[in-house]
């Protein structure tokens, strides 16, 4: 629902009257789309920010893509689906097992340099907020966020990089 003004327009939205889950999520989309541009235009600009949501399986390990898909609970076909654009944007890469009939995925040279260059980008931009105010609000602000996660029950997901899109 659109709340609309005396004149008919779209009222604004007073951001310090959103709740904290909107707060944060707004931010982090920020955050996000500041780091998407500094990775496009460092040439990554193929690499979307869904596509994070396959990127963080395989950061400890490579993985089959029946173990991708079980770790997004998400269909193998699904799975397939975006492994096999990740392969194509040269994000990823097919590696042969041990056993030479089950096949790994891992993320390529170019995806590891996409994964370093979005955590230098991140860096930069936390580096930035927290001389915007200051590192003792910057640490209680983070604390307050955790665990306020914790208490809804999300901190487990960061924990095993099991973060899914929003549905």
């Amino acid at each position: 629902m659109v709340v609309k003004s005396r004149q008919g327009r779209p009222a604004p939205v007073v951001p310090a009257g959103l709740d904290l889950g909107y707060l944060a999520l707004f931010l982090g989309l920020r955050f996000n789309e500041l780091v998407a541009a500094q990775l496009a235009g460092k040439g990554f600009g193929d690499i979307r920010e869904s596509h994070g949501y396959v990127i963080q399986h395989l950061i400890d390990q490579d993985r089959t893509i029946t173990e991708l898909a079980g770790r997004m609970e998400v269909t193998q076909q699904a799975a397939s689906k975006v492994v096999a654009e990740l392969i194509k944007l040269g994000a990823l890469e097919v590696a042969v097992a041990r056993d030479r009939r089950t096949k790994r995925i891992r993320l390529s040279r170019r995806g590891w340099r996409a994964v370093k260059l979005a955590r230098k980008v991140r860096a930069q931009i936390e580096k930035r907020l927290m001389k915007a105010v200051g590192l003792t609000r910057y640490d209680e602000a983070k604390r307050i966020l955790l665990r306020a996660l914790d208490e809804l029950g999300g901190v487990e997901r960061i924990q095993s990089r099991r973060i899914r899109p929003a549905s």
